[in-house]
């Protein structure tokens, strides 16, 4: 380091045991390995189960930014299970996520997630308690045989994409203005309640001070 211009030597303080500071990320290949050996002893533990869990809804994520996306919710709600003809209390035993508080507020959310049970309804193979003593909607022993343990997610969710074709725009289009459009239903939306107040007024419903006024003076 250079001196200043009065001829002293700087006071550097280059002692800074930088050591304390760092960190180091040198487990990260035996974190992995853990990691992995972690996945395989849970995947082991719940077999013939799917190693990645429950089945999961299809919701829209939320706010304007996002909501042309989809994901996987918490639970199915009632009302799609009910849509399925499943209970909720088998739901839970064949590996169905189930989420009491979630309501549907649109028709299609509701008929995707109950074909979404109902798809997976039927690819299902369900093990009876007792081999010996098989019960109703239990799978046969020919098809116990075919049974092999799911890698990956459960029914997988697609991104919606939207196909447009190519087609010569017409002339009402063109004269069209969204802006202004935009701008009238603003206004519209604005002066709503003067407008109906206006109207009121003009048809005679209600008197204003003014006559009551008039009408005290005439008495």
């Amino acid at each position: 380091m250079a001196p200043n211009g009065r001829g002293t030597l700087p006071d550097a303080h280059f002692r800074k045991h930088w050591k304390r500071y760092v960190r180091t990320w040198f487990d990260q290949p035996a974190s992995k390995k853990r990691r992995r050996r972690t996945r395989l002893q849970k995947a082991a533990a719940i077999a013939p189960r799917p190693a990645a869990g429950l089945l999961r809804p299809v919701v829209r994520c939320p706010t304007f930014r996002y909501n042309t996306k989809v994901r996987a919710g918490k639970g199915f709600s009632l009302a799609e299970l009910k849509e399925a003809g499943i209970s909720r209390k088998f739901a839970q035993t064949i590996g169905i996520a189930v989420d009491h508080r979630r309501r549907n507020k649109s028709q299609e959310s509701l008929q995707l997630n109950a074909q979404r049970l109902k798809e997976y309804r039927s690819k299902l193979i369900i093990f009876p308690r007792k081999l010996s003593k098989p019960h109703k909607g239990d799978s046969d022993a020919e098809t116990l045989k075919l049974a092999t343990q799911l890698r990956g997610p459960v029914l997988p969710i697609k991104q919606p994409k939207a196909v447009l074709k190519r087609r010569a725009i017409t002339d009402d289009e063109k004269k069209y203005s969204v802006f202004q459009a935009l701008r009238v239903a603003r206004a519209n939306q604005r002066l709503a309640g003067v407008r109906a107040k206006k109207a009121a007024g003009q048809d005679g419903g209600g008197g204003g001070k003014g006559d009551a006024k008039e009408a005290e003076a005439k008495e």
